[in-house]
């Protein structure tokens, strides 16, 4: 098993100051999972509890001479603390600067996977190691790192892998997700729960309430990306709350209810900086997707090198 890479500058920029700033909000720990063409970051795939987030980025957008090998068809996954990575490519960055040589860092930031005799152990413990090199002195950084996921673990991890890339039919934009947040930072005082209801319209409905108090927002209008649906005019002067409840009763809408936390987790990804934000509602009601869509720099073009979108748990309304 083996697995050794060099990170190229445009690769640490977007792991240090973009995803995995945004990733260590939504988990400490989460697999990183690399094959022969991608390095996957997921969060809770395994556990079945809180926020899923599937990030992936294909080998080219951050790495180098990449070469990975394995008995599993050269695949290999483990656990890793999140914030011990980000420290590692921080001080790996802050070293490179330091020791200068006007080469760029895409040369002399290796990363592998190796095994080390911590002291006074007699095993081997696996570790993600960063190699700095200078002209006259090289810094290595160790990052712990889990035992490899055999066989049969790799397996369940790219089974629902397959199953967490199914996307809604009905998808709305999210223009503003800092507006969003705000809402959801007042909805965090109200009450745990919070009722979402996306429509075929582009009409996206969050709303939270106790025996005392209801408090909710609605986007209307917003883009939609797949099945859609043209709205009644009669629906045109009536409140958010009854519009919503008509347009899940013509089956124009679904809706469901999440923790609170965890959309105001699945908010945090605005750190990654994504060109567009959609949500949608799984068929069923199976959970509640959020895609993060990012574009070429310079254009209005898809970037397929890089993805990410969440699944947040849906909650018994009972």
């Amino acid at each position: 098993m083996k697995f050794k890479a060099f990170l190229t500058e445009n690769g640490v920029n977007l792991l240090e100051k973009r995803f995995l700033p945004a990733l260590d909000k939504m988990g400490k720990i989460c697999h990183l999972f690399l094959t022969r063409e991608h390095a996957f970051f997921l969060h809770n795939l395994l556990s079945g509890d809180g926020v899923q987030s599937i990030t992936q980025f294909q080998k080219e957008a951050l790495f180098d001479d990449y070469r990975i090998s394995s008995q599993n068809e050269d695949r290999i996954a483990f656990s890793i603390d999140i914030s011990l990575l980000n420290r590692a490519v921080r001080s790996s960055v802050s070293i490179c600067s330091e020791l200068g040589g006007g080469g760029s860092t895409a040369n002399r930031l290796q990363i592998k996977l190796v095994k080390k005799l911590p002291p006074n152990s007699t095993l081997p413990t696996p570790f993600l190691t960063f190699e700095t090199k200078g002209y006259k002195s090289a810094v290595i950084q160790d990052v712990p790192i889990s035992k490899p996921l055999s066989r049969a673990q790799v397996l369940e991890l790219q089974t629902a892998l397959d199953m967490a890339q199914d996307l809604p039919q009905t998808l709305v934009q999210v223009p503003d997700l800092n507006q969003l947040q705000n809402f959801v930072d007042r909805m965090k005082h109200v009450g745990d729960l919070l009722n979402v209801s996306i429509s075929k319209y582009g009409d996206l409905h969050v709303q939270t309430s106790t025996t005392l108090i209801t408090l909710g927002a609605e986007f209307r209008k917003l883009l939609v990306v797949g099945e859609r649906a043209v709205p009644p005019p009669e629906d045109q002067n009536i409140s958010a709350q009854i519009r919503s409840e008509r347009a899940i009763l013509r089956g124009d809408a679904q809706s469901v209810q999440v923790n609170v936390k965890h959309f105001s987790k699945s908010l945090q990804c605005h750190l990654v900086k994504p060109d567009c934000a959609f949500y949608g509602i799984a068929p069923q009601g199976a959970c509640l997707t959020v895609i993060f869509q990012f574009f070429i720099p310079g254009t209005r073009q898809t970037d397929k090198s890089i993805s990410l979108h969440c699944r947040l748990p849906v909650l018994d309304p009972s």
